[in-house]
């Protein structure tokens, strides 16, 4: 069998499966097979497949079907322009999770000019907390445009906290980021880094918490629902009550001034925007995604 026509049935195989974004799935796992490139299968169509390279697509081809993700199968996604290892124990990083970084460099450039220090954001002497780190996509992207910000990315799995380290390590920056296994934030409060009985506080929190309602479990496609970690989806029945726990522990770890960026499910904004009318907080705004949907929400202690 040679690359066209293993790519033409892996289509159709993934087609008649009701697979969205089929065409996209079958090359990637074709690419993963074969360890090449886009450019290189449809520049080699007539090139054969080895019977162990047929065998292993197949296999791959017919678990896709069956519901399980292609990141899951390839073990990788791609986040902010870099590779991510993704395993079933960590939420599969989306591209409207960019927009979490995106607002916290820009929040973060805003506090320079505020302060009169010239805009060249390296993160010099900052400190960042990520909640609910998964993949650790957040804090290693951070990282990467802040290379003088020392992060903490808490999360209450450990085998979670072990996929983020590997991503951390591949990227470089593992020397940077203070893995902790904790609930919320509660393990800032023990830090070596922190003040003797006083709370470790930092510039700038982000967080991509649980928001899917336990309610909304039948109408998730079966690839979320089924193989996705339950921890990392569900913020409860509703799918909004995760926030009023970690909106509570960020005002008591945040500086004066910082800044607090949190994603916002499909329809948490209605529960959460009344959080941030409570003192505490100011210079509250919301950015929309691609989709014009309120994706982000972000604000300052007074």
């Amino acid at each position: 069998m040679d690359i066209r026509t293993a790519l033409k049935q892996g289509l159709a195989q993934l087609r008649d499966a009701h697979v969205p974004s089929y065409t996209l799935a079958a090359e990637l796992l074709l690419l993963h097979v074969l360890g090449h490139n886009r450019t290189w299968i449809y520049s080699h169509p007539e090139e054969e497949l080895s019977s162990a390279d047929a065998e292993r697509y197949a296999e791959l081809l017919r678990r896709r079907a069956a519901g399980e993700p292609t990141q899951h199968l390839t073990g990788k996604q791609e986040f902010w322009g870099l590779e991510f290892e993704v395993t079933p124990d960590v939420l599969i990083p989306r591209p409207e999770t960019e927009h979490v970084i995106e607002v916290a460099l820009d929040r973060l450039a805003v506090h320079e000019i505020r302060a009169g220090r010239r805009q060249t954001l390296s993160g010099e002497g900052l400190r960042i907390a990520d909640v609910g780190t998964g993949s650790g996509c957040i804090a290693i992207a951070l990282a990467k445009e802040l290379p003088g910000a020392t992060i903490f990315a808490t999360d209450i799995s450990a085998a979670t906290l072990a996929v983020a380290r590997r991503n951390a390590e591949r990227h470089g920056v593992a020397n940077r980021i203070h893995f902790l296994q904790c609930n919320l934030l509660e393990a800032l409060s023990d830090s070596p880094l922190a003040p003797r009985h006083s709370p470790l506080l930092c510039d700038l929190i982000v967080s991509n918490p649980p928001y899917v309602g336990r309610r909304e479990a039948p109408t998730l496609m079966r690839e979320v629902r089924d193989h996705e970690p339950e921890i990392a989806l569900y913020g409860g029945e509703e799918g909004y009550e995760f926030y009023a726990d970690l909106l509570t522990q960020a005002g008591e770890h945040l500086k004066p001034g910082g800044i607090l960026i949190l994603e916002l499910g499909n329809n948490s904004l209605p529960a959460v925007r009344p959080l941030f009318d409570a003192p505490g907080w100011t210079n509250v705004a919301v950015t929309n995604d691609l989709a014009g949907i309120p994706r982000v929400l972000s604000a300052e202690k007074t």
